[in-house]
């Protein structure tokens, strides 16, 4: 039994062992011997190689905005061990998962004992629908990886996104765009909706025949629905979402990037069907969740001279950097980690171009890339390496004119540089004035 969720944590810390292990047998085993909590939960299911984050936050916000309690489960966390299970804005207290991992545990074991060893992520997983059942009204489920062997691929949802289709984790997915999509279209369940983000025709073909094969409806980007932007500014985008039907709203967003507005199109089409199927929604208030809607780790800034994002394959580099061209700054320096899984050539390809320098670094996690392999990847130029990356983050002054660091490459990377700076805040010493 657990007594504090610091034994929680070690307990996680060694459960790394067991690393990504594919297949559905472990989870669907933990969550018959818990009751099957997931059938309990009306949930949304959302995976694409990029974007996912961004859809589930507009969609939470947009929703508790109207009043719902709002499950969501989102990978990886930013916050911690409990930060991958949301209610609301908050993340899971500590002492409801010590409750849920207690209960959980004794279940755990037994699989351990037939060798049949749950991983990290599948228990994490069990645990937020096993939190999901009894305490939200609607959840938003994000798909890890790919979705038809990914692990939150468990539960029947009340409809599907598919943001993406883009060449990421091709070693587990497949190296052609059609191998991703027929993963990634694993998560259409039978006479459910799919709403499809913008795709190529090699991977809407896959997306397609999933769906007719499962009689799915499908609502397609640019196909039953569209967006005009209105209005652009350094901080705001004003856009017009209309469809078919003639429909139309004007939406706001304080989240820079096309990419963003593609991604809350999406949104407001789930939100549509949302409605068809009786949930009662204002739609001042969905406009005004999703307006408010700042998500962390995407061009975050988390002090004047520091900027996280988590751009980590290819087309989120391609994103980022869309967006770093807009920022007026004189000199502009990178910090990269990432997995070794990464296509890393084309990402250190596509950035170090743009930073007058660039640090890379590297993390504790069985995947990430070492420096050297980082240094191979990588063309000639103004690089250096710093294996510590807490020393590469502790250079960073806190304000300096005309100067920024810009931390990207993994999203695991990037939360733990940002849970490590806010934690220097927080402790910091207090100036005493005499």
């Amino acid at each position: 039994m657990f007594k504090d969720i610091q034994q929680v944590e070690d307990f996680f810390d060694k459960r790394r062992m067991y690393g990504m292990k594919p297949g559905l047998d472990r989870i669907r085993k933990l969550l018959h011997m818990l009751g099957n909590p997931q059938h309990e939960v009306k949930a949304i299911h959302v995976a694409g190689t990029n974007g996912k984050g961004s859809t589930v936050y507009y969609l939470k916000n947009a929703l508790t905005a109207n009043g719902y309690n709002v499950g969501m489960f989102t990978s990886p966390s930013l916050e911690g061990i409990t930060g991958h299970i949301i209610k609301n804005d908050a993340t899971l207290p500590e002492a409801d998962f010590l409750y849920i991992m207690n209960n959980i545990l004794p279940f755990i074991e037994k699989l351990d004992q037939e060798q049949n060893h749950p991983t990290e992520f599948e228990i994490i997983t069990v645990a937020a629908f096993v939190y999901f059942a009894e305490n939200v009204e609607i959840a938003l489920i994000e798909a890890g990886m790919g979705g038809r062997m990914d692990t939150t691929n468990c539960f029947i949802p009340m409809l599907s996104v598919i943001t993406n289709v883009e060449e990421d984790h091709m070693a587990f997915l497949g190296n052609t765009k059609s191998s991703i999509a027929y993963h990634k279209a694993g998560i259409i369940k039978e006479a459910k909706p799919v709403i499809v983000g913008e795709m190529d025709m090699e991977a809407m073909e896959v997306i397609q025949k999933e769906a007719i094969d499962k009689k799915a409806p499908v609502y397609q980007f640019l196909r039953d629905f569209h967006y005009l932007i209105k209005e652009k500014s350094n901080s705001s985008t004003t856009f017009e979402w209309f469809s078919d039907s003639k429909f139309r709203l004007r939406v706001t967003l304080n989240m820079d990037g096309k990419h963003q507005v593609k991604n809350a199109s999406l949104v407001i089409m789930a939100l549509i069907l949302l409605e068809e199927i009786g949930y009662e929604l204002d739609w001042q208030k969905c406009l005004y969740g999703i307006t408010r809607t700042v998500i962390p780790g995407r061009y975050e800034h988390i002090h004047s001279s520091m900027v996280l994002d988590g751009a980590h394959n290819p087309a989120g580099v391609k994103a980022f950097i869309r967006t770093l061209s807009k920022d007026d700054t004189v000199n502009k320096h990178l910090i990269f980690a990432a997995f070794r899984d990464k296509e890393l050539d084309k990402m250190l390809g596509l950035l170090c171009g743009y930073f007058t320098s660039v640090t890379l670094t590297t993390f504790d996690h069985p995947r990430a890339a070492s420096c050297n392999e980082l240094l191979t990847a990588a063309p000639q130029g103004n690089i250096k390496v710093m294996k510590d990356w807490k020393e590469a983050v502790d250079f960073i002054p806190e304000s300096v004119s005309g100067s920024c660091w810009y931390v990207t490459g993994s999203l695991k990377f990037i939360a733990n540089v940002r849970n490590y700076v806010q934690y220097k805040r927080k402790h910091r010493p207090k100036e005493r004035y005499i």
